[in-house]
């Protein structure tokens, strides 16, 4: 017993030194994220509990300066992820997002909001090889989409209904997510 004592403080303190160190912190913290990300259920909102989007009026720049008003995405089924660069969780859930997105880009409107510079997004997406669209804010965000933390992920129906809100590390591309927005492109 007192051998595997020992051992299990060796393996705590090797733990927090690797936490400690800055050069291991993130790829530990994202890899962490990772497994919490395939543990982390995504429900539907309620529909009692469902917020519909009172205005569509919010005005966006993607990474080619072209301006991009919510009001194009009227009618359509929406995914909108608020994330960072610099952002552990958000970086743990990226590849299933650009699974998702390869899948249903041109079903589904993708918008990835972050507040990064387009130079440290393009050099982000770049080294990743990730293709999803980034923009940044314009106008000020619809009231029902104010954000406090992040990751956060919305998924938004045909009418304007919030169906999805989750906040931190999720496995987007799971059939689960797929079979919800299989069903709202059908409805």
């Amino acid at each position: 017993m007192n051998k595997n004592f020992k051992k299990s403080n060796i393996i705590f303190i090797i733990l927090i030194l690797l936490l400690i160190i800055p050069q291991t912190r993130q790829s530990i913290q994202i890899w962490l994220h990772k497994g919490i990300a395939l543990i982390n259920p995504v429900n539907e909102v309620s529909p009692d509990k469902r917020v519909r989007l009172e205005s569509y009026d919010w005005q966006l720049v993607n990474e080619n300066k072209a301006t991009y008003n919510l009001k194009q995405a009227e009618g359509k089924v929406v995914l909108i992820n608020f994330w960072a660069t610099w952002c552990p969780p958000c970086i743990a859930e990226m590849p299933s997002l650009q699974d998702l997105y390869n899948d249903y880009g041109d079903k589904v409107e993708f918008l990835f909001i972050t507040t990064d510079s387009f130079e440290t997004v393009q050099a982000f997406k770049t080294k990743n090889n990730y293709t999803f669209p980034v923009y940044i804010r314009r106008s000020d965000y619809p009231k029902e989409l104010i954000t406090r933390s992040i990751p956060r992920t919305l998924i938004v129906n045909k009418q304007g209904d919030i169906i999805i809100d989750k906040s931190g590390a999720v496995d987007w591309n799971s059939d689960n997510i797929r079979a919800q927005l299989d069903q709202l492109l059908a409805e």
